[in-house]
């Protein structure tokens, strides 16, 4: 990995970097807008959420799940209303989903022509078709599946702990959020720019490591990648796969095996390069918090 990021030079793998953390920013601002009621003030904690998020997942042994847990984690430990950071991380993680689906679909329209063709992608065709049938058919499980996992869960929480409130008030601020639809659109719209924006961090990667692409063939490219990263969730990292599907897919769109691997460790040493120092500023705080809770019992 060191000599990816030697290969795009000291200048533009901070840049690439850079470039990272402003999606992080837009990753962020979305959370913020699925929680109506925080204030814009609180806009670099949500940000924050969303990196110990990704450095979990991407780093730790766990899966997406993981993260998503760790996250939630940040916010309540900072003291934001568990139900507002539980609700709203439903309805960021719901508008996520859906502007991955519009993100894939447009990336499935862009290379539309090698689908159909019988072309190198005819061995692909499968994977990809399926991947996508996968993702869709776990994004409306997902959305079908919110109020009555709720009800369910409420149910059973009034049955073994009556004076539970916990999963009533979650399923109220899930009304109350959605309830909000310009909340809701903007939070559609600010994680659709993300994902463009990823995007379009890739092709700027190449440039930097000197290979010129087309950038419509480069978000084709990195919509099915992303489409791949979420069918494989439940490998940590998506170790193996994020590789394999550079190496099989990136010649489809001009860029040869070695070039399109090449990105893809370029990814992996931006995602260490951030990762690392964002786990253990976050370990830091958890530990100070568990320090601080500790003299206050004493």
């Amino acid at each position: 990995m060191l000599a990816i990021a030697a290969r795009m030079g000291l200048a533009g793998f901070l840049l690439y970097c850079f470039w990272s953390l402003g999606v992080f920013v837009l990753l962020g601002a979305a959370w913020l807008a699925a929680a109506p009621g925080e204030k814009a003030r609180t806009l670099p904690l949500f940000a924050w959420a969303r990196m110990v998020r990704e450095a979990a997942s991407d780093l730790l042994p766990f899966s997406q799940l993981g993260g998503v847990i760790v996250s939630a984690r940040t916010l309540t430990a900072a003291s934001l209303p568990s139900h507002r950071v539980h609700g709203s991380l439903v309805v960021d993680m719901t508008t996520e989903m859906a502007s991955q689906l519009v993100y894939t679909l447009f990336g499935l329209s862009l290379m539309g022509s090698l689908l159909i063709g019988d072309g190198a992608a005819v061995q692909l065709r499968p994977a990809i078709l399926g991947g996508t049938f996968v993702m869709v058919a776990i994004i409306l499980l997902f959305f079908a599946m919110q109020r009555t996992a709720l009800d369910f869960a409420t149910a059973i929480a009034a049955r073994f702990l009556p004076e539970s409130t916990a999963m009533a008030g979650m399923r109220s601020e899930l009304s109350r959020i959605y309830a909000h639809r310009d909340r809701v659109a903007l939070a559609f719209v600010i994680n659709l720019a993300a994902w463009v924006a990823s995007g379009i961090g890739a092709w700027l990667a190449l440039r930097w490591m000197g290979t010129q692409a087309s950038i419509w063939d480069i978000l084709a490219l990195e919509s099915l990648i992303f489409t791949l990263r979420s069918v494989a969730f439940v490998i940590p990292g998506a170790l193996g796969v994020q590789e394999a599907a550079y190496a099989f897919a990136g010649p489809l769109f001009g860029l040869p095996p070695e070039t399109a691997l090449a990105l893809s460790l370029a990814k992996r040493a931006r995602d260490l390069a951030i990762g690392l120092p964002t786990l253990l500023i976050w370990q830091v705080i958890e530990l100070r918090g568990v320090t601080a809770r500790r003299e206050q019992a004493l």
